[in-house]
């Protein structure tokens, strides 16, 4: 946290990223949170690849995401943005109340879970405390939910041994998108969509795009 001195007293100052594919929240999320002081927005991003770039560069100590963001979800983008910055908490904020989306945010490295409900009266809270390494939730969150994850983080799901590629795929796949313009977002082969394709679905047990589909919209991979 970069600070400065202010009235013989040293100011600090939390810097922080806004992930959100929708540019009139990502102003409403930067208005919240400028409206406090000692915080700054370093960065904006509207999707996960310019994140991660944004991330690795500006190196911010709270990163805000959107879950549901296209062709990589919260989860994927905040296992990506604890590699490119590794000193940058994640706050992931959604629409959604789901006990397995909390386990697989955390799963990722996300220290906050933020309802997008709760955000007026408790986005600036949550920020300042990953700011300080410590973890934040609202809605159904709570300590139960927490402690079951603690003591069983060791445990494997079946969302867990896809890749993060394989998971790019799916999620692509489950918005609708052929296998070409899958390889053309992800700028791989054809081949190498198909790969990851079969490999995703044989990890899973499933053996139709249908199938596929279905368990994307029902783990919030996307939104239905």
């Amino acid at each position: 946290m970069p600070g400065s001195y202010a009235g013989g007293r040293y100011l600090v100052t939390v810097t922080i990223l806004i992930v959100d594919d929708h540019i009139a929240i990502r102003r409403g999320v930067r208005a919240i949170l400028e409206g406090r002081g000692g915080f700054e927005v370093a960065a904006e991003a509207g999707n996960g690849a310019k994140a991660i770039d944004l991330a690795a560069r500006h190196k911010p100590d709270v990163a805000v995401i959107d879950y549901s963001l296209p062709a990589m979800n919260g989860s994927q983008l905040t296992r990506r943005l604890r590699e490119a910055s590794p000193r940058t908490e994640v706050l992931v904020y959604t629409m959604h109340e789901s006990d397995a989306l909390v386990r697989d945010v955390l799963g990722a490295g996300a220290r906050g879970y933020l309802l997008k409900s709760d955000a007026d009266q408790h986005l600036i809270a949550a920020v300042e405390a990953l700011a300080h390494q410590q973890p934040y939730f609202t809605g159904r969150v709570n300590e139960t939910l927490l402690a079951h994850y603690l003591a069983h983080r060791g445990e494997s799901s079946q969302l867990d041994a896809l890749t993060c590629r394989e998971r790019e795929v799916v999620q692509l796949i489950a918005e609708g998108n052929s296998s070409k313009q899958v390889s053309a977002a992800l700028a791989i082969s054809l081949k190498t969509v198909e790969t990851h394709r079969a490999s995703a679905m044989h990890k899973l047990g499933l053996e139709t795009t249908a199938a596929l589909v279905r368990y994307a919209v029902r783990n919030k991979l996307v939104e239905p």
